[in-house]
């Protein structure tokens, strides 16, 4: 989508600057332009990080192998951050030059019998009792938050991309799509551009045989062995029946070389082109970007590599002098937060994700919801001006601001009846038409809170979050995991009792041998053996996990309380290994306030921080660790977190005068997601951009929720 007024800009990583890691002085090249200072958390299983390279940022003293939490940051001192927490993520030699573009009829609307009633449904009772039903309004940045730059320049490009690739089969052609690639490419390439550029027919990679009567046959595919073998079976098909047909293979967003070994193995490597579409970043809205990676969260450990490849550094020269653009970066590993992914969402976009799964920016909205035969497909961003008043709000504040913008929008429609005939012909060239539109969004999106409130509270919603609720704040344990049990018996769902199990576990630093093998006898007794893998999965994520002897709560807080008091611990790192794969949350929980103790009813209406995106019980762990980092300028006085969150050493190096007078007035900030982030996360960053006057970028793997969440662990596919 295209911004009026605005350009896209580059930005470029680059400087050079002196680190210190484990007492050793290494020239390194990871830095936004203009300055910051570098903060690297060493992993706990690995030997001292060693920072070589030209100018670039050096291989670590980590194993190929290794899977241990890491962290690095550049110090937001003013200036620049870059900040990485999580596990898996290695910085690879060698500087890499790389620039990145951010750049029918007048309706009634007086909707009698609906909106009353829709309006009097207490969704305070239904969410938070403090909440009451009132006109939500989108609250405004403050002037001195800086614009946003044009993200449309990437789809753009995408789009260029592709269509070259597509002609270089000139003629009409069938295109073959994977089914995670049909709607980044809808976004990218709809049907109708398609057709422009001769592409006849489309037909979905599945795992039946498909007819097509074209000469030239196109494939849309990711690097995945499976799909080798469809198009080789697709190939060796027309062989035998004697056809001769010209075939592309287009990976995305890379071709792997063990793709084409496959190629080769089944003979038809001779028969088939091969290249790749490139795309890596979508936008989904205005300060959203997507990777569109959703299998990124189970395999990442693989891949976290490679996005430090991407954000390397160009040549020390070709950026000095250069003003910043983006004053400071975040880095954030999904398994740094897991306990934000496995709550319910409560704000309106993070239930619309969790009621009708979002995808790709869009969303299919029933008959329920549309009151027709027919389904919808609606794009939610920007552009629609109603869901982007509400989107952030609880969902406790929507049903007033609806019934008020139903009035309103009467009352606007009223207005012609007094009018002349310029009037009315001005009315009607000028204001009639938007009128329509926006007429049309607010019964969409009336019809998706009422379903949204009808499939709620056919679940028992407000038992489910005062359990989480529970959870989170450690009281009643017996109770939240009879409630476990309860819902495992009952067969609600094999995704949800999985979810409520993992946050029990997490929150809790694992479960007892006794409450583990018990809760995993009965679901596998109530949803099947087949599910055994995926407790292994989960286990090995550090999801589920089992208490053993001396690992209760009592016992790793008073370890962690140790080493951070120790200040001569030399084996830190030793230490922290017998902590592996286990949750500090209670710890970092109390560290970091992450539970809001509040005097009364928490005010929904005007919430007061970023706890309001869960009812006011919770605040994100990895939106807090953003919060602190830009209020303190810096890591100063959050070691213990760091070491919580097992980052065992930090290295800094001090900003120059220079660098923070340039940096002082830059507040956009770039939030990289690995591993997904929620809707949530986004809509309690929002709140803190219009609060402080930053403005958030995000980007992220893929868009998730606790249900995609269980669904990567899971070996059971529905």
């Amino acid at each position: 989508m295209s911004l009026p007024g605005r350009r896209p800009f580059p930005v470029t990583l680059s400087a050079g600057r002196v680190y210190r890691t484990s007492g050793r002085s290494r020239k390194s090249s990871l830095s936004l332009a203009g300055g910051g200072y570098l903060c690297r958390c060493r992993p706990r299983s690995c030997g001292p990080a060693e920072w070589t390279g030209r100018g670039g940022v050096g291989q670590s003293g980590c194993k190929p192998e290794a899977r241990s939490p890491e962290a690095a940051a550049v110090r937001p001192g003013g200036g620049h951050s870059f900040l990485h927490c999580g596990r898996g993520a290695r910085a690879p030699s060698g500087a890499l030059s790389k620039s990145v573009l951010l750049p029918e009829g007048e309706p009634s609307c007086a909707y009698p019998g609906v909106l009353p009633a829709f309006s009097e449904r207490r969704a305070s009772l239904f969410f938070h009792p403090a909440a009451q039903v009132t006109a939500a309004m989108a609250f405004p940045h403050r002037p001195d938050a800086p614009e946003l730059p044009d993200f449309s320049m990437l789809k753009r490009l995408a789009r260029d991309q592709l269509i070259y690739l597509l002609e270089q089969l000139p003629g009409k052609k069938d295109l073959f799509i994977e089914a995670d690639l049909m709607s980044p490419l809808d976004r990218i390439a709809n049907v109708s551009i398609l057709k422009q550029h001769e592409v006849d027919k489309l037909y979905k990679v599945e795992n039946k045989p498909a007819f097509s009567s074209s000469e030239q046959l196109c494939f849309l595919v990711r690097p995945r062995i499976k799909n080798m073998r469809y198009i080789a079976n697709l190939v060796n098909a027309d062989k035998m029946a004697g056809r001769t047909r010209k075939y592309k293979v287009i990976f995305s967003p890379q071709k792997f070389y063990a793709c084409e070994m496959v190629l080769e193995e089944e003979g038809i490597y001779g028969d088939v082109s091969c290249d790749e579409w490139a795309f890596s970043l979508l936008p989904l809205d205005v300060d959203l970007l997507s990777m569109e990676l959703p299998e990124f969260f189970r395999d990442y450990f693989l891949m976290s590599h490679e996005l430090w490849r991407k954000l390397e550094e160009e040549e020390d020269g070709e950026t000095k002098g250069r003003r910043p653009e983006i004053g400071h970066v975040f880095l954030l590993d999904r398994d740094v937060d897991f306990v934000t992914a496995l709550c319910s969402q409560v704000v309106y976009e993070g239930l619309v994700d969790d009621t009708f799964r979002v995808k790709c920016g869009s969303v299919d909205f029933g008959p329920e919801v549309t009151s027709s035969d027919k389904s919808l497909k609606v794009l939610l961003n920007a552009e629609d001006k109603v869901f982007n008043e509400i989107r952030n709000e609880h969902f406790s504040n929507v049903f007033g601001f609806l019934s008020q913008k139903a009035r309103n929008l009467q009352a606007q429609y009223d207005r012609r009846r007094g009018m002349d005939i310029k009037q009315m012909k001005n009315f009607v060239s000028q204001e009639l038409k938007g009128l329509k539109q926006e007429h049309r969004l607010l019964s969409l999106h009336i019809g998706a809170c009422e379903s949204i409130m009808k499939k709620k509270t056919k679940q028992d919603f407000q038992e489910l979050i005062k359990t989480e609720h529970a959870l989170l704040e450690g009281f009643s344990i017996r109770e939240s995991t009879n409630y476990i049990e309860e819902h495992i018996d009952r067969q609600v769902s094999p995704i949800e009792s999985l979810r409520l199990m993992c946050l029990l576990s997490i929150t809790e630093n694992g479960l007892i041998p006794k409450d583990y093998r018990s809760l995993k006898t009965q679901y596998l007794q109530s949803y099947g053996p087949e599910h055994l893998l995926t407790f292994s999965n989960l286990r090995r994520a550090g999801l589920l996990t089992e208490q053993a002897p001396g690992d209760t709560l009592t016992a790793v807080e008073s370890k962690v309380s140790k080493l951070v008091t120790d200040k001569a611990a030399g084996k830190i790192t030793d230490a922290f290994s017998s902590l592996a794969k286990r949750s500090n949350f209670r710890a970092i929980s109390k560290k970091l306030n992450l539970i809001p103790r509040v005097d009364g009813e928490y005010d929904l209406k005007v919430p007061r921080d970023m706890a309001y995106v869960f009812s006011g019980a919770y605040v994100p762990l990895s939106c807090r660790i953003i919060e602190q980092v830009l209020e303190r300028q810096s890591w100063q006085g959050l070691d213990e977190v760091v070491r919580l969150l097992n980052c065992s050493e930090l290295a800094f190096t001090d900003m120059t005068k220079e660098d923070k007078a340039s940096s002082e007035s830059l507040r956009l900030i770039l939030v990289v997601f690995l591993g997904g982030c929620t809707f949530s996360e986004i809509s309690a960053l929002r709140f803190l951009g219009r609060e402080k006057g930053y403005r958030f970028i995000f980007l992220t793997t893929a868009v998730t929720n606790s249900v995609r969440l269980m669904e990567a662990m899971s070996e059971v596919k529905a």
